[in-house]
């Protein structure tokens, strides 16, 4: 469970580096702390818009899940906006609006699904190289 603060998504990325550095993983942990960290970056800016104040002390949820051969990443937040990724245009310089671009660009499918609790979860799923002792 993530709060609603600027320091979440280094919270994320600190926990997945240690989650899968015990699971065996380092190598492959690169581009998963990058998903993690613009997942929990979009939950934070697009997620928690429009919700009644106070939030919930950590309304935002980070899930890692470890197969041999695959691992996924889940973020959810209580927001109902569906995630979208802004077009990529060549001479646009902005340096925001491209998490889920980058999502996709360093992870093998990602996707999302409303939750039947409110709210929503957007997944990053990774191949991994090879068979790993994930626990």
């Amino acid at each position: 469970m993530l709060p609603a603060e600027i320091t979440a998504p280094r919270s994320a990325r600190e926990f997945t580096q240690v989650t899968l550095d015990a699971w065996g993983l380092a190598d492959d942990a690169g581009d998963v702390v990058v998903a993690v960290s613009e997942l929990v970056t979009n939950a934070l800016r697009h997620g928690l818009e429009g919700l009644p104040q106070p939030l919930p002390l950590c309304p935002i949820q980070l899930v890692l899940i470890g197969h041999p051969r695959r691992l996924v990443v889940s973020v959810t937040d209580p927001g109902a906006r569906a995630p979208e990724p802004v077009p990529t245009e060549p001479d646009r310089c902005a340096e925001g609006g491209r998490g889920l671009v980058v999502v996709g660009a360093v992870s093998d499918s990602w996707g999302w699904a409303r939750l039947a609790t409110g709210g929503k979860a957007v997944w990053a799923a990774f191949d991994l190289r090879f068979s790993s002792p994930v626990r």
